[in-house]
């Protein structure tokens, strides 16, 4: 990874939610309808592993999406996601939503974008992250890009590191290595 701040790590131990953008973080990025219509999309089982062990430590999860779409929609419910909201316009005012519900501070949120429209969250939000293409005006304003592309396992890294630097990601693993 790439770390453009000192202090990342620093910031990692104080995280108690990780919420993420959808397309061109999840994703690659890509939509795929076929002729009539129907849209497909493409997820890393990596990110999905994770969700649950966060869970399990009690991190909030979620995500902010700019676009509607079912297929979206269906993959937050199998993630069993805390939040998600989807044709968000605004994810600014999403994110406040969020933090409001939760009762939690900004340097509490970590949070993945890849897009213009997730600058105002990123440039925010306690620990901002972004996959390895994002476009450069995006990583300049992120504190580490992912070694990762969208799609590829970039909310693992992510959530690995966050869970690294709180001491669990050893714990996840040990009860694995028993089970």
């Amino acid at each position: 990874m790439i770390f453009n701040i000192d202090n990342a790590l620093e910031k990692a131990k104080r995280i108690k939610a990780i919420l993420f953008d959808v397309d061109g973080v999840l994703t690659d990025g890509g939509i795929i309808y076929d002729d009539k219509g129907i849209e497909y999309k493409r997820y890393n089982v990596k990110d999905g592993q994770i969700i649950s062990h966060l869970k399990n430590y009690k991190f909030i999860v979620g995500a902010i999406t700019g676009r509607e779409s079912d297929v979206v929609k269906n993959r937050c419910v199998e993630l069993k996601l805390d939040y998600h909201s989807h044709g968000v316009k605004d994810k600014l005012a999403e994110y406040e939503k969020f933090k409001k519900k939760y009762s939690l501070k900004d340097e509490q949120i970590a949070y993945i974008g890849d897009d213009i429209i997730d600058l105002c969250v990123l440039i925010r939000c306690g620990l901002s992250a972004t996959p390895s293409d994002a476009r450069s005006y995006i990583k300049n304003e992120v504190d580490i890009v992912t070694n990762t592309k969208g799609g590829e396992g970039v909310l693992r890294d992510i959530a690995d590191y966050v869970l690294n630097s709180q001491n669990l990601l050893e714990n996840i693993l040990k009860k694995t290595k028993r089970m």
